[in-house]
């Protein structure tokens, strides 16, 4: 059957690519007596301007010569001639494309595939998925289809479905973990993100509730505290929103990778995300307590003019000591927020030239660069 199959398929793509040529003779024929028609044509055109007195008799005898050599020309042996001979050219080519195909298939075949080979049937291959994610999770669902108490396989298979998009799959593997094994924060952040996911991003009422209840199990989880506070900014409360957003920052370790994102909608509700990006007081170049004091006090223009001080002033602080990891972390961070891509960009190279980018720590830069839209082409060079 595949080698029916192959020479079907052959023969197909043969023809579809020998198609033109085979009508190539009929095209030539069509247009010699196309060629002869508008001489033809000329010819009726000169009669008329003759005995409408637009041409003299001389000038209509010398037309009327050339035009019948041309049309002798086209209606010649020699034309046919050269129409055979085009015909023959392109029945050659069109035999050599329809032998070579099928010859060339079969010689890569041979020599790349494998002929010889049994086919491995669904059982063998669910046996040694490897790493095809695919057979993996086909693996898990045969599994689960015969242990559905299995509550550890369902809930290894949530995060999978959840990876590829299968966001039903996810709901459904999530629930029944979770009815199995009890609740853990792990399984409602997983569960809530899934129903945040599916509902084109907005924090419905089920998933609020989720959340909710892991920030119970474990108090200071980020991600839960991060959508409990986009639901307060969905549903209108911005000046509670405001402060959940600024509470999450002021936890935040110092390089977190959510704090851009945490910034944005810091600012979305009204707050000041460029003070609350203000690098904390235990690394070079950061403003005292009195200094965020002024800050706030200030008119925008003026803070923002002392932030970018601030941030050159730590520039210039870690390229005489460049050992500092959280300083080029929190530097190139800031000339993100300043919009600054090209001070981003500088100082993203000059972290990397202390903290090599093959090392955890310049993995970690590149990372922050990635997150930021900070482009690294060429800094690790």
């Amino acid at each position: 059957m595949f080698w029916i199959l192959v020479a079907i398929l052959t023969a197909a793509v043969a023809i579809i690519l020998t198609h033109p040529l085979m009508r190539s003779k009929q095209s030539a024929i069509v247009d010699g007596e196309g060629e002869v028609a508008v001489y033809r044509d000329q010819l009726a055109e000169l009669e008329r301007e003759r005995a409408s007195g637009l041409i003299g008799e001389t000038e209509a005898e010398y037309a009327r010569a050339e035009i019948g050599r041309r049309l002798l020309a086209a209606a010649s042996g020699k034309s046919e001639q050269d129409t055979a001979l085009t015909a023959r050219r392109h029945s050659v080519i069109a035999s050599l494309v329809t032998a070579a195909l099928p010859i060339t298939g079969l010689c890569l075949y041979l020599f790349m595939g494998s002929p010889n080979h049994p086919d491995m049937p669904l059982e063998a291959r669910l046996e040694n998925p490897g790493s095809d994610m695919n057979l993996l999770i086909a693996k898990a669902e045969r599994h689960l289809a015969q242990n559905p108490a299995d509550g550890a396989g369902w809930d290894v298979l949530a995060p999978i479905y959840f990876k590829t998009m299968r966001f039903g799959d996810a709901e459904m593997a999530y629930r029944n973990a979770i009815r199995l094994l009890g609740d853990s924060p792990e399984r409602l952040t997983g569960l809530a993100e899934t129903l945040v996911t599916a509902s084109q991003g907005i924090v419905t009422q089920e998933a609020q509730s989720a959340f909710a209840d892991a920030e119970k199990l474990r108090p200071g989880n980020p991600r839960a505290r991060f959508y409990l506070a986009l639901a307060l900014e969905q549903a209108g409360k911005k000046e509670e929103a405001r402060d959940a957003f600024a509470a999450i920052l002021k936890a935040s370790p110092a390089g977190a990778p959510w704090i851009p994102l945490v910034q944005a909608h810091l600012e979305a509700t009204g707050g000041d995300a460029a003070v609350a990006a203000v690098p904390k007081p235990e690394a070079p170049g950061n403003p005292t307590a009195e200094d965020i004091e002024a800050a706030n006090a200030m008119a925008p223009e003026d803070r923002q003019a002392m932030i970018a001080g601030m941030v050159e002033s730590l520039d210039g602080k870690l390229r005489d000591q460049p050992d500092n990891f959280e300083g080029w972390m929190r530097l190139v961070r800031s000339y993100a927020m300043l919009n600054n891509d090209g001070k981003a960009k500088e100082a993203l190279q000059n972290g990397l030239k202390a903290f090599p980018p093959d090392g955890e720590q310049g993995k970690k830069l590149l990372a922050l660069a990635q997150q930021l839209g900070i482009p690294a082409d060429g800094v690790t060079q």
